[in-house]
Parts: structure tokens; C-alpha cells; sequence
């Protein structure tokens, strides 16, 4: 039965699933007209929300950029590769394959979910080339289908905005917070460990199960390793291009600070934190700041669909956001609409399955949370919800359907060589799973 829905499922995406860039601008045209059809704003009215909102997120989409850009480098640090090499040696047979890219895939992302994406990536990509008739598309779906748990990770930008506090926080959840709420009440409960948990032990079983009988295997060529070249190092300048003892300096400059900052303000991770963790450990990895640069460059070109579509996601976001004289937008009604539905018992689980709607137009953690969390945080409080279930439940629908939106996807595609056609039906399986579950934990632990 399994094997049948899979199947199903791969080809209605290689079939109709266009391409990322082209996804966002039927995103957007489908935005235009129903914000125009809901809300009753004419075009020239929408197009004035589209492109106030489509320059928002730059500050965001470059906290984003850097931590795909650390987490890749973070990833490719030799010590690193030699233990995914290492690592990837233990898995005898295509479901071990699977099994082991899940698994670090998910503990990856729940680190850092650009580490995650990176590294599950590279041991794809190691694995391929270590094990005997390995099903390549299965493979690198398995290891973005651990991108599912980075909202409930160190890195999670609903959780870490939560915790940062200020006057931001107040203005994202309209008033009802402005103290920051600490990790230990968003990512260290039951109800987040819990589902982490069940998609740990749950997504490795469905992944190795999707298994065809007859794989496609990864091209060779694809799976060559590109050659390091050894710059020379005659002249002062070179030397001091690949310099440990500089790279070295630098990185004790920032463990002082870090050392300072945690003693201060004990565990309290922000996104530019977790970004300055993976930069500067990176450094001390690649030994040199010549070699740490290389790396750099070799990550850039991942982000390359992140840079050119924010912009356009930012405008999706405007649209979504963009109120009429009474103050209705698209968001809002979807938003109000699951509200309306709610009782206090319902309301996590449809908070959750409403951020997973939300998330397709605009699948940005910030983004989302800027959509949802002035109307869903009042609306919750109103209830008698807690604010950081509520936010909870925004972060985990935003990270249940990138499953099935492409976004996300586009780093750990290029690093594998694959198009989104080529694993997005084995996501949908994944995106069916882990739907039941999150919902489940949302409505029986809260």
C-alpha cells in the first residue's frame, strides 16, 4: 500500500510541480487575485502592498544567508568530512543508508538547520558513493526530511525571537508580550520534546519503507569531489592569507565574548548568536582564514535561490498582511477562520495546521511568525492559551509544509545535484507523518 501511494505521489509531483522560482510567482499571482477577491482592494491597492513588503525581510534574508553559508562551511571543515566519510563506511546496505542520513540529518537540524540541510547533504552524498545500488532521489529526500525538527531547535527563529524580547516582541505578537520567554519554556518541554521524539524514531522507519524495488542510482560524475588547490605561500601577504595563529586569535577575541555573553545572560540563544557559534567554530575547523574564505565561496552558490526569491516572498508577505480600510487582509481571514473554529482544547492543533497553510505563501520562519503572531498570540491569550504554546504551534506549522514547498529545499538540491521534482513526492509522504503527529501532540499535551 505504501509503495503504491509513493509511487502516486512522485509522479503527480514530476508532473505538475514547476519549479521553485516559478512556484513563487504563482504564489504570488494566487495572492493578488484572492486578497483582491477577500478583501475587496483593488490592483493598483495590492500592488502598493506587494512592493512595501517585498524590500521587509532583506535583514532577515541575510541572517538566513549566513546561517546556511556557516552551517555549509561548518559542514565541509575537513575534520567534519572525514567523519561523515568515516561514518557513511558503516552503512552496508541501501535501508542503513537511508536510516543514517535520516537520523543525522534530523540531529543536524536541530542544531542549526543550515548545518542540518548541509550536512545531510554531504553524507548523501557519501553514502552514494559507499553503498551498492542506493536509491539517489529517496537518499537526499531522507535527509531534508530532517529540516522537519528546526523549529524545535537551537535554531528556531520563532523560539529565539521569543527569547529575545524588546520592543520587537512586542510589536510581532500585538501587545501581549514584550519580556522575553527562555527556551527552557519553548524548546525544552514535553510537548516540543515529545514530538522531536516521536519524528526521530518515526520518520527513519517511513523513509527506509518508501525503498523501491528497482533504484535510480546517483550519477558518478555527480558525486565526483572537487580538487583543493594548495596555494602557494612565498610572499608575506600569503602567509598571512593562511595564518593559524591570526584565525586563531580571532577565535579566542570571540570565545571571550561568547564566554561573557552566556555568563551574562545565561542560556539564551538568538539568531545572530547561533550564527556567531557557527561562524567562528568554522574558523577554528578550517585552521586558516585563506581556507575558512574558500569555503565560503563554495557555500555561496547554494544561497542563491534564497537571495533572488525572499524578495518575492517578502511581497507575498505585504499581500498577505496588506488590510483594507477596515483593517481585513488575506491573512487575517485565513487566520480568523481557524480561530473561529477553535475552543481552547482545538486551538493549538488548528493554530498549527493554519501556520502550515500560512507557510506556503510565505515560507520564512520570520515571516510567518510577522503574519500569524499579532493575530494568533491575542486570539490565544483569549482563550486562556499560553503565548508560548501559541508560538509553538506557528513555528511548527511553518516547519511542517516545507515538506512540500520548495523553498528550503534549493541549498541542500544544489549540494546533491537533484531538482525539487526528483524528491518532493517522498516528501509528501513525510509531510502526511509528521501532519499526524505534530496535530496529535498539539491536541492530546496541551
Amino acid at each position: 500500500m505504501l509503495a503504491k501511494m509513493t509511487s502516486l505521489s512522485v509522479n503527480l509531483v514530476q508532473r505538475y510541480l514547476p519549479s521553485p522560482f516559478v512556484f513563487a510567482m504563482l504564489l504570488t499571482v494566487f495572492v493578488l487575485i484572492f486578497s483582491m477577491l477577500g478583501t475587496g482592494q483593488s490592483a493598483p491597492q495590492m500592488a502598493q502592498h506587494w512592493g512595501t513588503g517585498f524590500w521587509t525581510l532583506l535583514t532577515f534574508a541575510m541572517q538566513m544567508a549566513l546561517v546556511l553559508v556557516t552551517g555549509h562551511v561548518l559542514a565541509n571543515a575537513p575534520v567534519v568530512s572525514r567523519q561523515l566519510d568515516r561514518l557513511a563506511r558503516l552503512a552496508t546496505t541501501p535501508g542503513q543508508a537511508i536510516v543514517m542520513v535520516t537520523l543525522v540529518a534530523l540531529a543536524g537540524s536541530w542544531i542549526n538547520w543550515g548545518f542540518g540541510l548541509v550536512v545531510g547533504a554531504v553524507l548523501a552524498r557519501a553514502l552514494a558513493r559507499q553503498v551498492k545500488g542506493l536509491h539517489y532521489p529517496l537518499l537526499v529526500a531522507s535527509a531534508y526530511s530532517g529540516f522537519l525538527i528546526w523549529h524545535g531547535g537551537l535554531s528556531g527563529s520563532i523560539p529565539l525571537s521569543l527569547a529575545s524580547g524588546g520592543a520587537d516582541l512586542e510589536r510581532m505578537t500585538a501587545g501581549v508580550l514584550s519580556a522575553p520567554i527562555g527556551v527552557e519554556n519553548t524548546l525544552f518541554t514535553v510537548l516540543n520534546l515529545s514530538i522531536i521524539a516521536l519524528l526521530v524514531i518515526g520518520l527513519p522507519i517511513l523513509n527506509r519503507a518508501m525503498l523501491p524495488a528497482i533504484p535510480t542510482v546517483a550519477d558518478p560524475e555527480l558525486l565526483r569531489e572537487p580538487k583543493v588547490e594548495q596555494m602557494p605561500r612565498h610572499t608575506p601577504a600569503q602567509r598571512l592569507d593562511d595564518s593559524r595563529i591570526l584565525g586563531l586569535l580571532i577565535v579566542l577575541l570571540a570565545a571571550v565574548y561568547f564566554g561573557y555573553y552566556f555568563i551574562t545572560n545565561g542560556f539564551a540563544l538568538t539568531l545572530n548568536i547561533v550564527i556567531g557559534l557557527f561562524l567562528f567554530t568554522g574558523l577554528l575547523l578550517h585552521g586558516t582564514p585563506e581556507r575558512y574564505m574558500r569555503a565560503v565561496q563554495e557555500s555561496v552558490s547554494g544561497i542563491s535561490g534564497i537571495v533572488i526569491q525572499f524578495p518575492f516572498y517578502a511581497g507575498i508577505m505585504g499581500m498577505m498582511i496588506g488590510a483594507n480600510a477596515e483593517g481585513m487582509s488575506l491573512g487575517k481571514q485565513i487566520t480568523d477562520a481557524f480561530v473561529a473554529w477553535s475552543t481552547a482544547d482545538t486551538f493549538p492543533m488548528l493554530a498549527f495546521l493554519s501556520a502550515g497553510v500560512v507557510n506556503f505563501f510565505v515560507p520564512s520562519g520570520g515571516g510567518q511568525w510577522a503574519v500569524q503572531g499579532p493575530i494568533m498570540l491575542p486570539a490565544g491569550q483569549a482563550l486562556g492559551v499560553a503565548p508560548e504554546v501559541t508560538a509553538m504551534a506557528i513555528a511548527w506549522g511553518d516547519a511542517w509544509t516545507n515538506m512540500i514547498q520548495p523553498f528550503w529545499a534549493l541549498p541542500l538540491l544544489a549540494i546533491a545535484g537533484l531538482g525539487a521534482r526528483e524528491i518532493m513526492g517522498y516528501c509528501l509522504m513525510m509531510l502526511i507523518y509528521s501532519g499526524a503527529v505534530i496535530a496529535g501532540c498539539f491536541y492530546f499535551l496541551t
